[in-house]
């Protein structure tokens, strides 16, 4: 069974996902907030999801930030939406900033580096990896 992380977005979600052994963490797609609801009920009917990994974007303070409400209500979706998979929340900060330099160190051109659908799938994939990380201790 596999684990699929978010960086929610207003404009673009970046998803990545586990292979079924929850080894490693894979960039998988950028979609549209009113485009993921089709897309997941899709990727669900050919793919069996463990768990949803959302990332949470907090201050440096450690307090929800302004984004925090929209996260909220697409958590409380996912949860009405596939009450049977289990979420879990990821503190996301610098991990639109680690992003940015995955790509700059991956050799793209920089307009490559600069797609903002890049960044939130490589987002995460790195919301994803940190989870993984915390629950292998």
């Amino acid at each position: 069974m596999r684990l699929m992380a978010f960086d929610y977005g207003t404009k673009r979600i970046g998803i990545a996902v586990t292979d079924p052994m929850q080894i490693i963490a894979t960039a998988l797609t950028t979609v549209h907030p009113d485009e993921v609801w089709k897309f997941l009920e899709d990727y669900l009917r050919i793919e069996v999801v463990e768990k949803f990994v959302v990332g949470k974007p907090l201050q440096m303070d450690g307090t929800d930030s302004e984004s925090a409400i929209h996260v909220l209500g697409f958590v409380r979706r996912l949860k009405k939406t596939y009450p049977t998979i289990e979420i879990a929340e990821v503190d996301e900060r610098f991990t639109s900033k680690m992003a940015s330099a995955v790509i700059a160190q991956s050799g793209k051109k920089k307009n490559k580096r600069q797609e903002k659908g890049i960044v939130d799938t490589i987002s995460a994939t790195l919301i994803l990896q940190t989870y993984m990380e915390t629950k292998a201790f």
